[in-house]
């Protein structure tokens, strides 16, 4: 897994509106018991992330991360990313991957949702976002539950089948049929998404979908 150069991105001049990356929970250390299925299926999936990201940040997409503190109620989202690059940490190269940029946005949570106890949810209709494209892990655990709160709150939800992952495929394949199913997401691959697409999508319409 390679790091590519990334561009700086000009979200002054793009006409992208609307839309929000959140990625979630992807500075992982992946230090957990029984880590290892999810580990190899995060290494797979975190280049298709990281494709998406740069293509969001070029069409001024904000990226947002949000992820667990790991208990650690002293620490910042710097001081996070910093633990889980470690050398001797099993998420240290999707975490290498998937490291924010200056620009980016984060929320630290203390449970599996996004918008519990955080204020991921000010953030987003600071930055006007009506569509939000998840991606991350675990696939049923904060990823799904960061879902349905996303899709109580009236957001439309887009969580791209190859951007995310579980400790088994039938776990990941379960969790995207949920939320296809009970929030009516698009799932469609990160390749078939258009950033400005959506855009217009939520310009016209809203949140009625």
């Amino acid at each position: 897994m390679t790091q590519t150069k990334r561009k700086r991105p000009n979200r002054s001049r793009s006409k992208t509106r609307g839309v929000a990356l959140v990625l979630v929970d992807v500075i992982n250390a992946f230090d957990f018991p029984g880590a290892g299925p999810l580990i190899k299926a995060a290494h797979k999936v975190a280049p298709n992330i990281h494709r998406m990201a740069e293509r969001a940040r070029e069409c001024g997409v904000p990226v947002i991360y949000v992820n667990d503190n790991f208990g650690r109620w002293r620490s910042d989202f710097k001081a996070t990313v910093q633990a889980c690059t470690a050398p001797d940490l099993p998420g240290r190269l999707v975490c290498e991957l998937l490291r924010p940029q200056p620009d980016d946005y984060f929320v630290l949570k203390p449970q599996h949702s996004g918008f519990y106890s955080t204020t991921l949810d000010l953030m987003l209709k600071h930055l006007g976002a009506h569509v939000l494209v998840l991606a991350g892990f675990a696939a049923n655990l904060c990823l799904v539950f960061t879902a349905n709160d996303a899709h109580m709150r009236g957001y439309r939800v887009v969580a791209p089948s190859d951007c995310t992952a579980a400790n088994s495929p039938a776990l990941t394949r379960g969790a995207l049929d949920h939320m296809k199913s009970a929030l009516s997401a698009d799932i469609r691959p990160s390749s078939r998404l258009s950033f400005p697409q959506l855009s217009k999508i939520s310009r016209r319409s809203g949140v009625s979908f």
